[in-house]
């Protein structure tokens, strides 16, 4: 009957499956900013407005049905300008290892099939796993961290060539990854909200260096970090950054720095945390000797 057809239309549009969304707009994604407010990057991403949309584009990685976290990609240098998340806690799961692809940033009609790269096409708009072969001393690094994931999907979302840039491999491995699991263990322990539910902010970005992968891809040249939570037991918010040259590591540490100083680094009127209550001027050093056992947070200065 005429009247049933509409309501079978809605019926099989909301059994559709769904993949990673390109979206017009960082408000689409604004559950991973803290207070839904994204960063401000100067020169491209300022007062929640992307300053470049054709080239600079929002996407809200999504799995299985689910969105996991939010990335800022820039097509021009093939590596996202940022990956953001709202950090619910941990738990133990199997690690992925599976890279993906996004379909969309090559205006192609999306599938439930289409989540892994196609081997026969070449792209044009974003990196593929083939742009990292043959590159010795580099290979594909997270910004988001598979680790930080809550769950097993999650965490495969994480393996997507929107979320990843060209790693000198001794500074992925090395202290690229202690920070990462510094400020992990950070989260962990100390952002306990009043709810007695662990949440915390994380945003992960990466500047453009002057070199290329392969000739196509951007290799930065350095990699920044930012967290912030408010914490119950501390009775305060808090939050610290980091920051490090992608160059060979040689056994370097990377110190927790405070937002303003990691500001100062990113130039012009960038922050990490708009609008919130995150302290620019403190870090959470004196919170890491109780962590020292387990966790590898920088030593004091």
């Amino acid at each position: 009957m005429p009247f049933l057809l509409p309501l079978l239309a809605l019926l099989l549009l909301s059994a559709a499956p769904t993949v990673t969304e390109v979206v017009t707009s960082m408000s689409a994604c604004n559950a991973y900013f803290l207070n839904q407010k994204p960063p401000q990057i100067s020169g491209i991403l300022e007062g929640g407005i992307i300053l470049y949309q054709n080239r600079y584009k929002p996407i809200c990685q999504t799995l299985n049905n689910k969105r996991t976290f939010v990335s800022l990609y820039d097509n021009t240098n093939k590596i996202p300008v940022f990956s953001a998340y709202k950090y619910p806690g941990k738990q133990e799961v199997p690690r992925q290892q599976k890279w993906k692809i996004e379909p969309q940033l090559e205006d192609e009609t999306l599938n439930a099939n289409m989540e892994l790269e196609d081997k026969s096409k070449s792209y044009v708009h974003q990196a593929d796993t083939r742009d990292y072969i043959n590159t010795l001393g580099f290979e594909k690094g997270h910004l988001l961290p598979q680790s930080y994931g809550w769950d097993q999907n999650e965490r495969r979302a994480t393996f997507t060539l929107t979320n990843s840039v060209p790693q000198v491999n001794s500074f992925n491995t090395g202290s690229w990854s202690n920070v990462e699991s510094c400020v992990k263990c950070v989260l962990d322990e100390y952002c306990m909200g009043n709810n007695d539910q662990t949440e915390g902010f994380v945003v992960i970005g990466a500047r453009p260096g002057n070199n290329f992968l392969n000739n196509k891809v951007n290799i930065p040249s350095m990699l920044w970090s930012a967290f912030c939570c408010y914490s119950k037991s501390q009775g305060t918010w808090l939050a610290g950054a980091h920051w490090g040259d992608n160059i060979p590591d040689g056994g370097r540490v990377l110190q927790t720095k405070t937002l303003a100083q990691l500001h100062q680094e990113l130039g012009g009127s960038s922050e990490a945390f708009p609008g919130t209550n995150c302290p620019l001027n403190t870090t959470v050093t004196h919170l890491y000797p109780p962590l020292s056992k387990f966790c590898k947070c920088p030593p004091p200065v």
